[in-house]
């Protein structure tokens, strides 16, 4: 047996976001991306922690927000030192007792013992939390006997979403940075026994060995065989390391942490197209892009593609791939201090994606994505 398969993880299952602003959050979720609202603190709960928390769903996509009512909640004391930003990843395991066993005997720091929770309806819930090498980030691990239900203080609601008309499936990964990557990458594989999947070193100076700009980043994919859960990590980059967007996020989130989540569909010219017919603002893709996209994926070996051209470029959709017919398509929406025009909404920012036969991570698109990230950067500092 895998040494990861020995934690049971089935699936990552929620986000938890800590936010200055639930009243937007609520409008990004639910009237943006169309994700239904499943679930919202009682009463009593919010008394009691100083917190309003509203969960959000689509597909298996669950996402829980919490904005602190004190500033002395959780979420405040986070927030006094974080922009908005995700604080814990919630996997449902097989059995959460020997998941705990295992973490425990690996040397992992338990934040708590295993709580069990029994629903009015019938069921239970068991859960526990560790701390990881992923900045102040939270996992929790939780098992469901019988129940769907949320942990106690949260009232679950009759799904205002019967399905969300975007196409979201589930998570297909989660991107983190840091300044540095072996400490993190050394405590997934003994703690958590991850494995290694897939790694890149990329920089965008790459016109003259003496230009003083370029942006640059190594990253390393680790990953769990057994429920196919996969953490995409990156560091900067020398030449000019302070330059490298990774850097930038750091400095921004205030520390390392996730900087983005992909959301799988299998329609990404539908979803986008029916996102941008809301107003959901993407990162832009330059057109000399899509200039020279037939002749890449000749060299990478794709071959062609079923999509026109032409389409995605207005949509602004990247692609890359490697081997005859396989690829990926993938998109990345603009960071939240973007969306909502405030930099205490942090950098974070969702990825869209559709794989067809590919199951890299779109290496050949990060000066894409880097070129839009720094205007993206230049507008609002210009704006400023």
């Amino acid at each position: 047996m895998a040494r990861s398969a020995e934690l049971g993880i089935k699936r990552l299952e929620d986000i938890v976001f800590y936010v200055n602003d639930v009243g937007r959050s609520h409008a990004f979720y639910r009237d943006k991306v169309d994700f239904g609202l499943v679930g919202r603190s009682e009463a009593g709960w919010e008394d009691r922690t100083r917190e309003t928390t509203r969960i959000y769903q689509a597909g298996d996509c669950r996402v829980t927000v919490v904005q602190p009512l004190s500033p002395d909640s959780p979420s405040g004391r986070y927030l006094r030192r974080h922009p908005d930003g995700i604080t814990a990843l919630v996997f449902e395991v097989e059995d959460v007792a020997r998941t705990f066993a295992v973490l425990d005997a690996r040397g992992a720091t338990l934040v708590d013992e295993v709580r069990w929770y029994d629903a009015p309806t019938g069921g239970r819930l068991g859960r526990f939390d560790i701390t990881t090498a992923f900045g102040e980030g939270i996992f929790r691990f939780v098992q469901r006997d019988g129940y769907d239900g949320f942990d106690q203080g949260i009232t679950a609601l009759p799904p205002d979403r019967p399905t969300n008309r975007f196409g979201f499936e589930q998570f297909d990964h989660v991107t983190s940075n840091f300044l540095t990557l072996k400490p993190m990458v050394l405590w997934c594989k003994e703690v958590l026994g991850l494995e290694e999947y897939w790694d890149i070193a990329f920089h965008t100076d790459d016109v003259a060995p003496d230009n003083d700009h370029g942006s640059g980043l190594k990253s390393v994919v680790l990953w769990d065989p057994h429920s196919g859960v996969k953490f995409a990590n990156n560091e900067p980059m020398r030449p000019h390391f302070e330059a490298s967007q990774i850097y930038t996020f750091v400095v921004d989130n205030l520390g390392a942490g996730f900087q983005h989540v992909a959301l799988t569909t299998k329609d990404i010219i539908r979803t986008v197209a029916g996102l941008r017919a809301r107003d959901v603002a993407f990162m832009p893709t330059l057109g000399s892009y899509y200039d020279a996209l037939p002749a890449r994926m000749e060299r990478l070996g794709v071959g062609r593609i079923d999509e026109d051209i032409a389409v995605l470029r207005e949509h602004g959709i990247l692609v890359d791939g490697k081997g005859p017919g396989h690829y990926l398509l993938q998109i990345f929406l603009q960071e939240a201090a973007g969306l909502y025009h405030d930099d205490k909404a942090g950098p974070f920012f969702f990825e869209i994606i559709q794989r067809k036969g590919d199951k890299g991570f779109g290496g050949g698109n990060f000066r894409a994505l880097f070129e839009s990230i720094e205007l993206e950067q230049k507008t609002r500092a210009h704006e400023a």
